[in-house]
């Protein structure tokens, strides 16, 4: 192995933290302990399950827009990405799977592997767009039909309280697409019933933007964040920009959801470009002090990348570094069911990302080749 290529740091492992070197080719081949390792850190590449743009493009824009965006957020430390959709007419939507498809053939040189798409939208309630344009349609089983046929969706967003929702939730499971609850005005037994219907089909649930577009807490109105949190089986993401949530709410959910917490961005066109107009979906926005909201006042994504969620999770959220590497490569890949990646362990994928000791991205590795 002494021919094969050598990183040497702060290993970042599932529970601690080892001075030490990791030999790679494509893969992890060696972990040992090396006492005078350097005092920067390596990490498990980031998987971003929710991310709609970056750098002036958008996954809605088609295949070049797509190579952007994931070049873009490669240089914060994801190595795998989802580009995810918006909810518009449905031939925009189809236009933008087959753009996701074009790019996972081909691949992007030099950039984070393309997984798959999320599609958020338009499968939403008209009554919890948030920033969603208002095209939201139910899951007719023709519409879900047609979207997997491009094979690319490995996660679908659906309001569960919709016409035709339950068969399109076991439809989803069933062809192993994670169903993803959000964009909802379910109550709380209704999230629990959606949650019994996909696990019943042998599927993963999943949430989006945890606490955001869906009914909150109250004492006698549990909503669907307690039935999301209280489940077993329940994965669900969090934007941790600290705008979205707060960062007391982040601790709540991390302690009750251990392992089954994932941040993702939600990042839109404007992130990396200065503050200023820009457009989500169709619709104006704007960015200021580093928060996007539309017209009205809403929230509207985010401009975070996946090293600031880390550092939050760190600073604000007060997690150990190994449970914060979790919560952006760990629980994203159990999520996904990639299960050759997201820890650093021999046998695993040679995605890396290196950051200094202020959790700085240096350097990023994907599958084996030093990509930035």
């Amino acid at each position: 192995m002494s021919s094969l290529p050598v990183l040497e740091g702060r290993i970042v492992l599932p529970r601690r933290i080892m001075p030490g070197r990791i030999v790679f080719d494509g893969q992890i081949r060696e972990i040992a302990p090396c006492p005078e390792a350097p005092r920067h850190y390596i990490l498990p590449g980031f998987i971003d399950c929710h991310v709609h743009g970056g750098d002036g493009a958008d996954t809605m824009d088609g295949a070049a827009a797509i190579g952007r965006l994931s070049r873009f957020h490669l240089a914060h430390g994801t190595t795998t990405i989802l580009p995810t959709t918006i909810t518009r007419p449905w031939p925009d939507v189809m236009d933008a799977l087959r753009a996701v498809a074009e790019v996972r053939r081909a691949g992007v040189p030099d950039g984070p592997d393309i997984h798959g798409a999320h599609l958020e939208g338009p499968f939403v309630s008209p009554h919890k767009l948030g920033a969603q344009p208002p095209f939201a349609v139910a899951p007719h089983p023709d519409l879900v039909r047609e979207v997997l046929e491009t094979g690319i969706v490995r996660v679908v967003t659906l309001a569960p309280e919709l016409e035709h929702a339950e068969r399109a939730m076991r439809t989803f499971a069933g062809a192993g697409v994670r169903v993803s609850l959000g964009h909802m005005t379910a109550d709380y037994a209704q999230t629990e019933q959606a949650i019994c219907t996909i696990c019943a089909a042998g599927g993963t649930v999943g949430a989006t933007h945890l606490f955001n577009a869906m009914a909150p807490i109250e004492g006698r109105r549990p909503g669907p964040a307690t039935a999301l949190m209280c489940s077993d089986a329940a994965y669900a993401e969090m934007i941790l920009d600290t705008h979205h949530v707060h960062p007391a709410t982040f601790r709540m959910a991390a302690r009750l959801m251990d392992g089954r917490l994932l941040l993702v961005t939600d990042a839109m066109r404007g992130t990396g470009l200065p503050d200023g107009p820009s457009q989500l979906g169709g619709q104006e926005v704007m960015i200021r002090d580093g928060v996007v909201r539309l017209p009205g006042g809403s929230l509207a994504g985010s401009v975070l990348t996946l090293d600031v969620a880390l550092r939050n999770a760190v600073e604000s959220g007060g997690v150990a570094l190994p449970r914060a590497a979790d919560l952006v490569s760990g629980a994203p890949a159990r999520y996904l069911g990639l299960h050759d990646r997201g820890v650093l362990a021999v046998g695993r994928r040679a995605d890396f990302v290196v950051m200094d000791e202020q959790l700085r991205v240096r350097q990023v590795w994907v599958a084996g080749r030093q990509v930035c």
